[in-house]
């Protein structure tokens, strides 16, 4: 038998397919654990640590950079001496504890300023060998932790005493800046956080808590376990979560990262610096066990498998198979010549089943008839009531009053309780995490520019433009530098064509927008530049440089914080961590509204606020926080919003929902394409076999009949060829004379035997 295809698969897979999505629904809610602290809370604390990493990571990259730059960009001359040198470099830099002018080539110490730079077991030769920007170290001054940046000063070659006409071929003298300073300032978001900066050995070098935050000393053990795990090598992904005591009804979380750059290399790859962040929350003392309602979720569609199973099986496969096998035996009894083929023609045709199978049934009953003789052409009346089609349909409901209640009624978590008070207060830390790293991207973008405004004034026009292209190709964020003459036109640009469409010529300096429609916001900083008395003035008198929005996006986007935007006081979207327009509303009215209740009394920058929400993409973690209270963006009016899915979150009430939604929808997915398969391979073919079939026990002996699969239908519609052309054999033996009766060619060689 021909079994490519044909009725059993579809029904086999049927039930063993849902059976299995009946074993993955025990598998997956049983997996599914209600711990005292959720998963959800541990890596809350885990990214906290990992974002306030990156803001230390930034600070003294950010630092490191502008050492550099300064150092690239003073003006040394032949007759420039260590002391000056060393004075203009660092005295306009106020986080210098202590600073020291190397010679590069020999190691003698030249000049020195403020506190003794310790710089025992400093390779001067090998760190001035360095290419690029040189990586800050770790060090220890009376007992504390400081940290050394560095960088080259090239100071033109001296000219010779004994001959002061010509010019002695000397190299340029390459000295080395060391400057020692603090550790960044350590910012603690968070209510009851506490944070930490430790060094390999888990040695607290900075701590800070905010609110009512326990120390992390209250769990000695946890920060040298943090250093321990993050000296564990490159295996682990630089941050991690750990579990402390528990005190009454609340248990310590802690979080770490390490500092290191997890992209790549970067300057603080040697300095073996973790973040280590602590709080303590309340422990859930109610335990979830999802898994008796797995069982009997499993075990009522495993019943619904089993019943589809037995049904299609002697309503559709046994039927099928008989016809079949009725169908084969006519056609031997028309074509084969004996006894034994004439006595298949003399068994009548059982009708079996219902529907189109009982109309085919009908007509090879017939069509058995007219080959013996016993009758002519009969029509076959059309089926009446229900066909298989409607058995298909019946089979996809009866998945379906399983599946429906799992997607849309069974496991629902109420979301405004199943969300964790500590997940949402760590939505809102991070969103303020993600806010103080735009405001300083900002802050530190005005500052380069207004340094090099500083620089401007009483300069010629060619000396300008140097500054400012080497000001562009030392600024990745600026994407265009430009001056303003009093009138508002642009007397100097560099880089790409400005996006401002307002035209104002603004005082003092800041931070700005410079458009208000386009494809692009244009955001800008801008400086003031002074003109100089009795000196030639500056060609222009307000230094734009536009603000690249592309390197603003780049900060916004961190594992589990979700989708961020950055919108202006009338909450249009500047920027955004995923797909925009610009100036387009924020995707939710509930996020708009959640923006607007950051807003304080007239005249305060506002604070941060979080809520869950229920947004058109499903209900999710939202928080806001406006951008910034002090420094050049205060006044702006600016916020930082997000929004995590509640779906992404590792709460047990939620992944409860996702899994008993997915078990639904996989079980009504499976079921509907096993049916769909069963009806297209078996159902819609033996609907046109009956109408064919119908017509042949009408007497049509024109119309071939030609096998389209090869399968049980396949099958029999190749036997009802057979018989088409057998008939058709008889009635042209009537037509030219012969005696009626059955297929003579076969009663005449019975009778010869």
């Amino acid at each position: 038998m021909p079994i490519l295809g044909g009725v059993r698969p579809p029904i086999a897979a049927l039930v063993g397919l849902l059976l299995v999505v009946a074993v993955v629904t025990v598998i997956g809610l049983d997996g599914i654990h209600a711990t005292r602290v959720p998963q959800a809370v541990l890596n809350g604390e885990q990214q906290i640590a990992a974002d306030t990493a990156l803001s230390m990571r930034t600070a003294i990259d950010v630092e490191a950079n502008s050492v550099h730059r300064t150092a690239n960009t003073y003006p040394a001359t032949s007759a420039s001496t260590p002391t000056t040198t060393l004075k203009a470099l660092t005295s306009a830099r106020k986080a210098v504890v202590g600073s020291a002018l190397i010679d590069a080539r020999t190691g003698k110490l030249l000049a020195a300023g403020g506190k003794s730079v310790p710089l025992a077991g400093v390779d001067v030769a090998r760190t001035a060998s360095g290419h690029g920007v040189l990586r800050p170290r770790l060090v220890t001054s009376n007992g504390t932790r400081e940290l050394l940046y560095f960088a080259k000063v090239t100071v033109p070659a001296q000219q010779d005493d004994a001959n002061q006409d010509q010019l002695v071929n000397r190299a340029d003298r390459q000295w080395l800046l060391v400057v020692s300073e603090v550790l960044p300032a350590l910012t603690t978001y968070g209510d009851g956080r506490a944070a930490a900066v430790l060094d390999a050995n888990g040695t607290a070098l900075a701590t800070t808590t905010r609110g009512t935050a326990v120390p992390a000393a209250a769990d000695s053990g946890l920060p040298a376990t943090a250093a321990r795990a993050a000296k564990a090598g490159p295996d682990t992904d630089g941050s991690g979560s750990l579990l402390g005591a528990a005190t009454g009804s609340r248990r310590t979380v802690a979080g770490w990262a390490q500092v290191a750059s997890a992209t790549g290399p970067g300057s603080t790859d040697d300095l073996g610096l973790v973040v280590f962040t602590s709080r303590a929350v309340p422990v859930t003392t109610a335990a979830t066990d999802y898994l008796p309602f797995a069982l009997k979720a499993a075990g009522a569609l495993a019943g619904v498998a089993l019943l589809l199973g037995l049904a299609l099986h002697f309503l559709v496969q046994r039927p099928l198979l008989r016809l079949y096998l009725s169908a084969g035996r006519l056609a031997r009894g028309a074509t084969e010549d004996g006894t034994a083929a004439l006595e298949e023609l003399y068994r009548p045709v059982p009708v079996h089943g219902f529907g189109e199978l009982a109309r085919i049934g009908r007509a090879l009953e017939s069509l058995r008839r007219q080959l013996l003789g016993e009758s002519g052409p009969e029509e076959i009346p059309a089926r009446r009531g229900p066909g298989y089609r409607a058995l298909a349909v019946v089979g996809v409901v009866v998945v379906a009053c399983w599946a429906v209640p799992m997607i849309s009624v069974l496991n629902r978590a109420d979301v405004a309780t199943a969300v964790p008070a500590p997940v949402l207060a760590d939505q809102q830390a991070r969103t303020e995490i993600a806010t103080n790293r735009i405001r300083q991207s900002l802050d530190q973008s005005y500052t380069d520019l207004t340094e090099t405004a500083a620089r401007l004034p009483g300069t010629s026009r060619a000396d300008q433009a140097k500054a400012l292209r080497h000001a562009l190709a030392g600024h990745r964020s600026y994407r265009s530098l430009y001056l303003l003459d009093r009138s508002g036109g642009i007397t100097l640009r560099v880089g790409e064509t400005p996006l401002r469409t307002l035209v104002h010529v603004p005082r003092g300096g800041g931070i700005t927008t410079v458009n208000t429609s386009g494809r692009i916001p244009a955001i800008a900083a801008y400086a003031q530049v002074r003109a100089v008395t009795g000196k030639t003035p500056a060609a222009g008198v307000v230094l734009f440089g536009e603000i690249d929005v592309k390197a603003l996006n780049s900060l916004l986007a961190r594992p589990k914080l979700g989708s961020v935007w950055v919108t202006d006081r009338n909450h249009k979207v500047l920027a955004a961590s995923v797909g925009y327009r610009a100036f387009q509303a924020l995707p939710d009215s509930g996020l708009t509204r959640l923006a607007r209740s950051t807003q304080g009394a007239p005249g305060t920058p506002g604070t941060a606020t979080s809520a869950v929400l229920r947004t058109s993409s499903g209900p999710s973690v939202d928080a806001a926080a406006p951008l910034a209270q002090s420094g050049p963006t205060a006044q702006l009016g600016w916020h930082v919003v997000t929004a995590e899915p509640a779906a992404a979150l590792q709460i047990p009430a939620m992944q409860a929902q996702q899994r008993t939604m997915l078990a639904g929808i996989l079980g009504l997915t499976l079921g509907a394409l096993c049916l769909g398969w069963l009806h297209v391979l078996v159902i819609r073919p033996l609907r046109s076999v009956a109408v064919l079939v119908a017509r042949l026990a009408g007497g049509d002996r024109r119309t071939v009949l030609h096998p389209v699969n090869h399968d049980e239908i396949g099958s029999v519609t190749r036997s009802l060829e057979l018989i088409r052309q057998a008939l058709a054999e008889q009635d042209r033996a009537a037509r030219s004379g012969h005696a009626a009766g059955p297929y003579r060619p076969l009663r005449e060689n019975t009778l010869q035997r």
